[in-house]
This record gives structure tokens, sequence and C-alpha cells, in this order.
């Protein structure tokens, strides 16, 4: 950074909703002038960056700069995120450790405070961010606002401990961000007033709507297992000044291919007006969030991007704070090598330690539903074999369990239709959210194989199969890789495709497995404790005949 330079194009005005030839100087990282001239520019259209507003960056298997090197080449300059998911395991000292490395890479990564450390009191976490914890990652100004408020009942009946999170919150100006997935009504009405200001769990449009009526921003996801973009891509044109743009989790390989950009290029090609859409991805996070990223305007930071055309949405460079950080797909960012940490103290384990006697009644059944992190619950006679309730891969009623990675308990098991396989396991650390160890199999062998895979490794995800097994280790708190982005994408897409070849269907099904476990998500989820039922807030037990 340092000294002048002048880029010409198609200078694109969001606020004026307009393009025009002109020219942008830049001096010591921050835009002197942006000028209208009447001579040829060079081609391409210069804009502010593109902004996730909403991303868990562990979620990705990247570390923050390997996250950063890949991200820019799709044009991104920040992200809004929440690193919930290390502190889940590590707490405070996860926050601190991805403070830390955001500080290795030039992309604005604009980091919050976990509210929600653990999820739930009813599963076991490797850490706690109470009260007291959130008051004093609120004097770090490097944390811009509190992070989704999971815990939706705990606000509407005025839990104590959340009511106090909240507060700190207010007290030192920090936006309050939402999660709330289908709440409507008087409940949603005592969430808004609470001061949550945005959303991005809406897989309704009327839904969304209700939220936007209160006051809530809605940010538009789509990831790498929830996809709600085809639903609620309208409020782009009813709602642009309400709206903003967010992936929440990103597997590898589909950061590998395209991130905000690709949203903003299939919302224009749905329709959308090309000023609204970009000011959902470039402006609205900005303002919203209080972020230092620039918008292409005389004294902001030099942050902005040249794109072929307003179409496409092809980004042929990106620059932060005056440096070009990407061309053309390239990124022109060091490789940055993290130290590792971790807490894992899982044991290896056996096949019978996931056997379930079998009981009187039917089974209740987790549903994974393809692009969706709900699940719905369903029911199926069981498949026994001496006195064993077993998989039944010929119904796609699989056998899945979560083992406690923080303490020495036996593992949870319970039965999941919709992953899909014929055989085999496939076993991941990433689970939602006290990233436990959890996997699906056809069968209580594949399924120690996965498991133990896991186990031997400190965390990754794993398939166990006829043909072999195979794991993607994922050292840094069981979450992420220390290795270089192209090398953990490809290793993910080869295990995605080696779980497709077992039988799943599913576009992401290690996305997928992660949320099964995700007990603040309706309906039906198992955790380290048992099957809970994410609607009524309670366990059930996995025999409906045993419901008392």
């Amino acid at each position: 950074m340092g000294g002048e330079s002048r880029h010409s194009g198609m200078i694109v005005d969001i606020d004026g909703r307009r393009a025009f030839p002109g020219e942008v100087v830049v001096s010591d990282g921050r835009i002197v002038s942006v000028d209208e001239v009447a001579c040829a520019v060079d081609p391409g259209f210069l804009c502010p960056g593109f902004i996730d507003a909403h991303v868990h960056i562990e979620s990705s298997m990247l570390t923050p700069p390997e996250f950063g090197r890949i991200a820019v080449t799709h044009g991104t300059t920040g992200t809004v995120s929440d690193p919930h998911e290390i502190a889940n395991v590590l707490g405070v000292e996860g926050v601190r450790y991805m403070l830390d490395l955001a500080d290795r890479t030039p992309l604005k990564i604009h980091f919050g405070i976990p509210s929600c450390v653990p999820a739930t009191s009813f599963e076991t976490a490797g850490a706690v961010i109470g009260p007291d914890e959130v008051g004093e990652l609120c004097r770090d100004e490097r944390l811009g606002y509190l992070s989704e408020m999971m815990n939706f009942p705990g606000v509407i009946h005025g839990d104590p401990e959340v009511m106090r999170k909240l507060e700190l919150a207010r007290q030192h100006g920090r936006p309050i961000d939402g999660h709330a997935p289908g709440l409507s009504g008087d409940d949603l009405r005592a969430y808004a007033a609470a001061g949550i200001s945005t959303d991005h769990e809406c897989f309704r449009i009327r839904e969304a709507r209700e939220k936007l009526a209160l006051g809530i921003k809605i940010l538009i996801r789509e990831g790498s297992a929830a996809r709600n973009f085809d639903e609620l891509w309208p409020l782009l044109t009813t709602h642009p000044e309400s709206c903003m743009l967010c992936s929440d989790d990103k597997h590898p390989d589909d950061l590998m291919v395209g991130h905000i950009d690709r949203l903003c290029a299939r919302a224009v090609g749905l329709g959308a007006d090309g000023f609204d859409v970009l000011r959902a991805a470039c402006v609205n996070p900005v303002e919203h969030y209080r972020m230092r990223c620039g918008l292409l305007r005389p004294g902001d930071a030099a942050d902005f991007i040249r794109l072929r055309d307003l179409n496409t949405f092809a980004v042929v460079g990106t620059w932060i704070d005056g440096d070009c950080v990407a061309r053309e797909g390239v990124p022109l960012l060091p490789l940055v090598r993290p130290p590792v940490i971790n807490r894992f103290h899982a044991g290896t384990t056996r096949a019978d330690d996931f056997a379930i006697p079998a009981e009187a009644g039917t089974l209740r059944v987790i549903e994974a539903l393809e692009g969706q992190i709900v699940t719905d619950e369903g029911e199926a006679e069981a498949l026994v074999r001496d006195g064993m309730a077993c998989a039944d891969p010929t119904r796609d009623l699989l056998k899945i369990t979560v083992v406690n990675r923080y303490e020495a308990r036996p593992p949870a098991a319970a039965f999941v239709r919709g992953i899909g396989l014929r055989q085999g396991a496939i076993a991941s650390s990433v689970a939602h959210d006290c990233h436990h160890l959890v996997a699906v199999g056809a069968d209580d062998d594949s399924l120690a194989r996965a498991v133990n895979l896991l186990v031997t490794n400190g965390g990754g995800i794993a398939v166990a199969g006829p043909d072999g097994d195979e794991v993607l280790p994922l050292p840094v708190a069981g979450l992420m890789s220390d290795r270089p982005a192209q090398e953990v994408a490809r290793g993910y897409a080869a295990l995605t495709r080696r779980a497709n070849a077992l039988g799943s269907p599913l576009q992401a099904p290690f996305m997928t497995l992660s949320f099964l476990a995700l007990l603040v998500i309706p309906r039906l989820k198992l955790g380290d404790r048992g099957l809970f039922d994410g609607s009524r807030f309670e366990f059930v037990p996995l025999f409906r005949g045993n419901d008392g």
C-alpha cells in the first residue's frame, strides 16, 4: 500500500443508479477522487467489492487467510463472520485465534461476538461464553456485533442470561443478529422487540415478509447445504434496501467455484434490477454493520473490483486498501501456515458401541432434506436382528450416531432417512453446534471405522466403504485444515464423490450431515445426549411406544 494509482472504467454508482465513464484515483490505500471523464476508459465496470453478510469461515474448512485467498478471486472484499463454531470448541481462546489470523489477510473480516455457546443446555459443549465473556469481548473493538441469537425461546420468555447478553450488546452499540427459523406471530414480535436486527434463516418468503414488516433485515442465504435463494430472491425487487446476501456455510469446493458474485448473476438473470442487487451485495452490509470496507467514494478505503459486465459479474480484479489482491481468478496473496489448536478427547469405538436394543413401537426417524438445514420427523418399523434395531439401507433407513468429543461417554444413536447410503458410512467432526463426531452408516462396523478415522486424526471428514477408508484431516479445532485451499477443496470433492458412489444423492452430503446434530433448528435432531425435538425443545424417545 502506498503511492498513487489511477483506475479507469465504467464507474458503478449504486446510489445514483447509473454507470458512467470515469477514473478512480487512489493514494496511500484510500480513494482520493471519483471523476466522470469524457474520454475513452479501460474496459469493465469498477464497483464496490462484494460482502458476504453472514458466513462461518470455519465451515469452509479453511483458516481465515486461506478463505481470504479464494474469496478475493470472486470479488469479495469483506465478510460478516461469526466465529461461533470454533467458540463452541475453544471458547474465547478460539475467538482470539480467529481474530489473530484475520490480521494476516487483507480480506476485511468483520467478526462478531458469539451469543450462544453452547447453543443450548441440551448438549455438551467444549466451552461456555456467558454474559461475563460477552462483556469482555464487547470491549474488543475488532468485534463489531453480537452474533446470531439462536436461543429465540430464551429471548421470547426473558431468560435472564440471554437478556443480559442482549443488554451488553446494546450498551456497547453493537447490532444484534437474529436466528429464528419459522418464527411468526406474537413470538416473532417479542423477538424483534428485543433488538434483533437481522435474520438469515427464512426458508419461506411469507416468513421473510413478516420479519421485514417488523424492521428485521433479511439475509438471503445460499450456502452448501441451506439453499434459500430461489425462494427469497424476489425480495431484492421489493425490499432492496432491507436485504443482504450471504452463504452462512460454504464448503471449500463450492468456494473455489464462486461466492456472492454468483448470487448477483443469478438474481439479475431472474429479472432483478442490477443496482438493487448490488445494493444488497455491496452497500447494505457495510452500512448496517458499520464495516471498514470502502464503497467507492472519495475518502473511503480503496476496496473495489473490476467486473467484466453487469450480467455475469465476472471478476477481472480485486483491490483492497489500494493493493491488487486477485487478478483474473488468481489470488495474489501469500500462503499462511497457521498454528494448530484443538480440543479433542474422544476415544476409539467398536461396532457394538452403536447397538440399539429393539423396543416396542415404531421408530422416530430424522428426515434429512436436500438444500435445507431443517429436518422433518418420520417413522418406520424397525429392522430387528438378534434383538437389535438395525440399519436397513434398502429402505434408506440408516443409523446415525453422535460421539462426544470432549468427554468419554457412550455414543448416542438413532435413525435417519434422506442420506441415501446403500453401504459404508460417512463421518465428520464438523457437527453444528457443539462439533461432536457425527456419522451415518449402513452398518455398525462401517460406522466404527469412519468414526475412528476422525479420532486418529483429531478431527476431519471421512468415508468408510468396501473399497477402502479415506479421511481429510481437520487438525485446527477439528474444523479447519492447515493446508492450502486448493488441496482441501480437492480432498473434500473426492470424499463427496465417494459418498455419492456409496449411494448418497445429496449435493453436499457432509454439510447436510453436519446439521443433523444442530438442535436449535427444527425439527428432529440427534445430540450427544439423545434424540431431540427442536420444535418442542425437548428430548424424545427413539421408539414412539415409549412416549409415556
